[in-house]
């Protein structure tokens, strides 16, 4: 195992606004920190400046440059750590070779209209040389890793697949919740089990549009829909949301256990996915999952969702009603969602994470 401060992590997530894949980050960091801490090891966050020190017992902490954090990423840290480096979030230093980064996804090929031309621009440039260097190359489900394979240089058996977890889902608090309960309160907008929850930016390859269209259909059955989180770059919005669902905004991790467990479902319509962490959120708080039947989305829910095409109206509406008029079936699907998730654990992937960075470390002495 590394000794004190063997391997680093690329801490730039820590300066982003969280999606699925600094939640990825954040996770596997912590679950690192604790198992480094176990050992009595320790190893590095490295971030530019201006990045606050999280305070993970067993990570040391770097924050400096003065580059903006794209370029920094390129050009200071790769000065600044020479040794092993693990980069968790779609990127890394282009032409650094001892380092494991981890892709979630090749979505700007498979989905590019979600995504600005610089940014697509930016990935298709930076990616190629990345993982002709890398030491490893992880992601985060098979069809990523099929993905991956497929538009960039590199072999699908020498790609890793690490998943998300589940474990943080849990310590989730609805009691600390502050915005949601107010939706609830009498008189109020929403009632247990009386909304679809779903998540997402507006990205195009989120599917959203598909709620929309359903919201009308489901307000004759008292249903509506509520959808939380909010568009942030680099997407592109699609247009504004129909008067009848409930657009909440960016919310806390509590605001969203809050209402997990109130939904009659989570909907999850993606065309494309690396993962679908919001799946395994929900199937680990007891929220039954209705689930778009492409890419990744099978592999995570297993037998645990109701499946359908990400276009087929008619099956979601049918999947939907079936929930709404159907206690056992929500019933089901949360025993089997507790179980499915059981196959998603933060600690196992950082394990294997620490595993690698080990065997990096030792050949780099």
């Amino acid at each position: 195992m590394p000794g004190t401060d063997d391997f680093a992590i690329n801490a730039r997530f820590l300066g982003q606004a969280e999606t699925g894949v600094q939640r990825y980050a954040r996770n596997v960091t912590e679950a690192i920190a604790r198992d480094l801490q176990r050992r009595g090891q320790r190893a590095r966050l490295i971030a530019p400046k201006g990045i606050a020190d999280p305070g993970l017992a067993s990570l040391g902490f770097s924050s400096a440059g003065r580059l903006p954090a794209q370029l920094w990423e390129q050009i200071e840290l790769p000065v600044k750590w020479r040794g092993p480096l693990l980069s968790l979030c779609n990127a890394g230093p282009a032409l650094k070779s001892n380092q494991i980064v981890c892709l979630h996804d090749a979505n700007v090929y498979t989905q590019p209209e979600s995504y600005s031309t610089a940014f697509k621009t930016w990935y298709r440039l930076m990616q190629r040389p990345l993982v002709r260097r890398a030491a490893q190359v992880t992601t985060v489900s098979a069809n990523a890793a099929g993905q991956i394979a497929q538009f960039l240089p590199v072999k699908l058996s020498d790609i890793l697949v690490l998943p998300n977890g589940h474990e943080h889902a849990l310590a989730w608090t609805p009691g600390a919740a502050t915005r949601m309960p107010a939706l609830f309160a009498k008189d109020g907008t929403l009632h247990d089990q009386s909304f679809v929850l779903a998540l997402g930016s507006r990205a195009r390859h989120k599917n959203l549009d598909l709620l929309y269209r359903l919201a009308a259909p489901l307000a004759e059955i008292n249903i509506k829909i509520v959808i939380a989180g909010g568009s942030a770059a680099p997407f592109s919005a699609t247009g504004e949301a129909p008067a009848s669902i409930v657009t909440t905004g960016r919310i806390s991790d509590d605001d969203l256990a809050y209402l997990m467990d109130r939904a009659l479902c989570l909907a999850f319509p993606s065309f494309t996915e690396g993962f679908g962490l919001p799946i395994v959120e929900a199937m680990a708080r007891g929220c039954p999952v209705v689930s778009s039947d492409r890419a990744s989305l099978p592999e995570v829910c297993g037998n645990a969702a109701l499946m359908a095409a990400p276009d087929d109206e008619a099956i979601w509406l049918h999947h939907i009603t079936r929930l709404n008029a159907s206690p056992a079936l929500r019933a089901e699907l949360t025993v089997r969602g507790h179980d499915q998730v059981k196959r998603f654990s933060w600690a196992e992937t950082a394990k294997t994470y620490l595993e690698l960075m080990s065997l990096h470390a030792s050949a780099a002495t």
